[in-house]
């Protein structure tokens, strides 16, 4: 079928848009991305030969999430913008943090590793912007890796507003506790909770061994904290918080003794923020007189069936209201 003839008018049309898409050809193939792609390797990938199986590609999600960047300094002003405003006023408006012990950090200098229990996802904002200066802006949250480091958005808003770098909680990773080493030793403190995960019923669970095992590589005190309400505001499984109200309390740094172990530096560990547990109900004298004697409440609650240990919890609840009130109400004698 013979082409129609054209008008002037078209064919000078037709030459306009043939110029024009020339000249868009031509600053595309002066452009540096297609300069790059018509090199080879090194500015490139190498071709993989025909027969040859590829290498499978390099996670970049959880455990194996860089997290270095978070680390410098725009990442960090912006994220001391987030804990002093929207964080800080997040964790006010939703758990009315009440801390004490604060006076027993007046001796700690350089970075520490603060270890505390863990029931609700509350805890690391509230253990964040809890933590005083000059801690609070120079510290890492050790994360785990297969929650908040699933998806490449959730890597980036843990790094970058908690400060958070992947721990993997399934298996021992080297890794992870060469990364944390490091950083310590580059004078960060560091956030972790030694459980290994939220307490599935109220209850404690036994610590681990990494807060310990840093504190011994790194030769740096861990500051024991006990928190107090988070279970009621955001237990596990709950996907809404309930306002509450939350006692966070800090006790005196612990070092490792001499020779001993991370085993048993983490059986000390767990012992002082029991101790911390039982102030935060009772008053600082019955609790070191506790403490004394041996006799201070596990933090793991008592061997019952778990109906008997709910009903616990739902009074030794009760119990820490109640003695917070009367502390809040309590009034020094009057000496003559």
């Amino acid at each position: 079928m013979p082409e129609p003839e054209r008008t002037p008018a078209e064919l000078v049309a037709l030459a306009r848009a043939a110029r024009a898409v020339g000249r868009v050809r031509e600053v595309v193939d002066r452009s540096p991305v297609a300069r790059l792609r018509g090199r080879g390797f090194p500015w490139r990938a190498p071709s993989v030969p025909a027969g040859v199986e590829p290498l499978p590609e390099e996670p970049r999600t959880g455990s194996r999430y860089d997290t270095e960047w978070a680390r410098r300094m725009p990442a960090r002003l912006a994220r001391a913008a987030i804990v002093e405003g929207p964080l800080r006023l997040l964790v006010r408006g939703v758990a009315a943090p009440e801390r004490t012990g604060l006076d027993r950090l007046d001796a700690l200098e350089g970075p520490a590793v603060f270890a505390a229990n863990h029931h609700s996802h509350v805890d690391a904002p509230l253990m964040i912007t809890s933590i005083p200066e000059p801690w609070r802006h120079r510290l890492v949250v050790g994360a785990a890796a297969d929650y908040f480091f699933a998806t490449r958005v959730t890597s980036a808003l843990s790094a970058l507003a908690l400060g958070a770098f992947p721990i993997d909680r399934a298996r021992v990773n080297r890794r992870s506790a060469d990364l944390a080493a490091e950083l310590i030793d580059d004078g960060w403190s560091l956030l972790i909770f030694p459980e290994g995960g939220r307490s599935p019923d109220g209850w404690g669970q036994p610590f681990r061994g990494g807060a310990a095992y840093l504190s011994i590589r790194c030769a740096v005190p861990v500051v024991p904290v006990h928190v107090e309400g988070t279970g009621r505001i955001l237990p596990k499984g709950q996907r809404l918080p309930a306002v509450g109200r939350t006692l966070v309390t800090f006790g005196p740094p612990l070092r490792p003794a001499e020779g001993e172990d991370a085993r048993r530096f983490a059986v000390r560990i767990e012992r002082a923020v029991a101790e911390l547990a039982d102030e935060a109900a009772t008053d600082w004298w019955s609790a070191r007189r506790r403490a004394a004697i041996g006799d201070t409440p596990s933090l793991g609650g008592p061997e019952l069936p778990s109906w008997r240990r709910a009903w616990a919890l739902g009074d030794t609840g009760r119990g820490r209201d109640a003695a917070r009130r009367r502390r809040e109400g309590r009034a020094w004698p009057k000496l003559d």
